[in-house]
């Protein structure tokens, strides 16, 4: 079988669901200043409708997303069988005063309740982040055991 590719709808798959609630950070994929892509790896909180991402004063990746940019992100797991969820989007970016609830949310679940909870709380009370929610529109979903890229299933055929 060839991947799955499609809507939000995908978002619902296990191995997407597994993913979304992994500890692996997000891949996210976004154009810099100059044109030439960028990838850095993030937390992310997934909301049920967006994926969203908290960031620090300063990041470099402020400068360049903007909300409406589209971007992409990947969830992939390092042990055979790989399991993959790739998501394009839009962003949706803005600017806070205090700790990004999400931001919050993922360092709980990245670091565990307690660690994640000091770690939040070492962070200066009036602090400004950057949120970055993306709202999904293309999803796809590969496990490496039913569903494989294109270009490994086209070898049958060649």
């Amino acid at each position: 079988m060839t991947m799955v590719k499609g809507g939000t709808e995908l978002l619902q798959d296990p191995v997407a669901q597994e993913l979304l609630a992994s500890r692996i950070p997000a891949r996210l994929a976004y154009n810099w200043t100059d044109g030439s892509p960028r990838v850095v790896s993030i937390w992310f909180h997934w909301d049920g409708s967006d994926i969203v991402m908290g960031t620090l004063p300063g990041a470099p990746k402020l400068k360049a997303l903007q909300s409406g940019d589209r971007v992409a992100l990947t969830i992939d797991t390092n042990d055979p069988p790989h399991h993959i969820l790739s998501i394009r989007g839009t962003a949706e970016v803005t600017q806070t005063k205090g700790v990004v609830t999400e931001y919050a949310q993922a360092a709980a679940r990245y670091l565990g309740q307690e660690q994640g909870e000091a770690y939040v709380g070492s962070l200066p009370p009036d602090i400004r982040m950057g949120r970055i929610a993306v709202r999904p529109d293309q999803v796809v979903v590969l496990d490496f055991e039913t569903r494989f890229p294109t270009a490994v299933t086209s070898l049958g055929s060649a």
